[in-house]
């Protein structure tokens, strides 16, 4: 470890997360503080059905912007199964309940300055029961584009948030090593991942 924490307070929190400042010990001696922004585990979901990919979208209030993304969030809840998250933020956001969930992996979300964790999954055999929004997402919209309108959007910044960039080159990777190609509207036979323990 180059860093040593020497100490730590919480300076503000809310609901939703935790701030904290430490006073650091690096190996070179020099001493220096660090702010942590503590967030429980989320989740991104890829809603795929017959060749096309479904987003939200949702005014954005830090960039005081609507934004285009993959369904994603959280239940501010420590040790939540990742699938039960995944699968309940889908349903909230977009209404649909999938056959299948494919566990694809983890990635940090910002861990310059916060711990957050965000499992992604692949959703796939979506059936619509009905949305479920929160508070927070009362402005929020649904989109179905095809997959070469997405990857556009992705190209030439009409989508600009990091997770579902993320999410969608994870996805890449992954659909490369099973070897199905490009074409999503093929049906794929693939079990679900458990993500309990990652």
């Amino acid at each position: 470890m180059s860093i040593k924490t020497l100490s730590s307070r919480e300076v503000y929190r809310n609901p939703w997360l935790r701030l904290r400042e430490d006073k650091i010990e690096r190996s070179n001696g020099a001493l220096g503080i660090y702010g942590v922004v503590d967030k429980d585990d989320c989740a991104i979901i890829i809603p795929i059905e017959g060749g096309r990919i479904y987003l939200v979208e949702q005014f954005r209030y830090t960039i005081q912007q609507r934004s285009l993304e993959l369904p994603q969030g959280g239940w501010e809840t420590a040790d939540v199964n990742p699938e039960e998250l995944a699968r309940g933020e889908l349903r909230e956001e977009t209404g649909f309940d999938a056959a299948s969930m494919t566990y694809l992996g983890m990635m940090y979300i910002a861990y310059g300055f916060a711990n957050q964790k965000q499992y992604v999954y692949l959703a796939r055999g979506l059936k619509h029961v009905g949305t479920d929004f929160d508070a927070e997402e009362h402005d929020l919209t649904q989109h179905s584009v095809t997959i070469a309108e997405f990857e556009q959007m992705l190209l030439d910044g009409t989508i600009r948030d990091c997770c579902t960039l993320g999410a969608w080159g994870l996805y890449k990777v992954w659909q490369q090593k099973q070897g199905t190609g490009v074409n999503e509207a093929q049906s794929l036979a693939v079990p679900a991942v458990n993500a309990s323990g990652s």
